[in-house]
């Protein structure tokens, strides 16, 4: 089983496997996602294991599922099996994209994204970094969360 969810955590999947990774240029994917593309994947036999989606009718033959706490983009839904955002799995790293589509919509600086030079951290951002605490979900399911606390009653 392959597992995922949202940053806030609020909604959880299981999906049996998932295939046909790729990207999508669309327009409509561009702004669902506030990104220059969607990586999305096939799910197979999809399970909702915490919460579920809130669903937006983006077209008149697209449904896209977010999270309605967090705002996390979830599924793509065109009638057929639904596909997932790759972010939103445990482990992106099982889905790699193996194709594009709807290229005409391609923004036309992708395609130069990794000429970009790398920017190293200086002290102050590596300072920054180092002192975050993330509130997302950790990748891996959960029985609670967010966390609970315990609470220690003075007598």
């Amino acid at each position: 089983m392959i597992s995922g969810g949202c940053q806030c955590g609020a909604v959880r999947y299981r999906s049996q496997s998932v295939s046909k990774a790729s990207i999508c240029h669309c327009r409509m994917c561009q702004k669902a996602f506030g990104n220059f593309y969607a990586p999305l994947v096939t799910s197979n036999n999809l399970q909702w294991t915490r919460g579920e989606p809130k669903y937006f009718k983006s077209s008149d033959k697209v449904t896209r599922g977010f999270c309605a706490d967090c705002g996390t983009p979830l599924t793509y839904d065109w009638g057929g099996e639904v596909e997932l955002a790759i972010a939103t799995l445990d482990d992106p790293t099982l889905a790699p994209p193996a194709t594009q589509v709807n290229v005409t919509d391609k923004l036309d600086f992708v395609d130069q994204l990794h000429q970009l030079p790398v920017r190293q951290n200086s002290s102050g951002e590596s300072s920054f970094m180092d002192d975050l605490q993330s509130h997302q979900h950790p990748d891996r399911d959960t029985d609670h969360w967010p966390p609970q606390t315990s609470t220690k009653s003075s007598t």
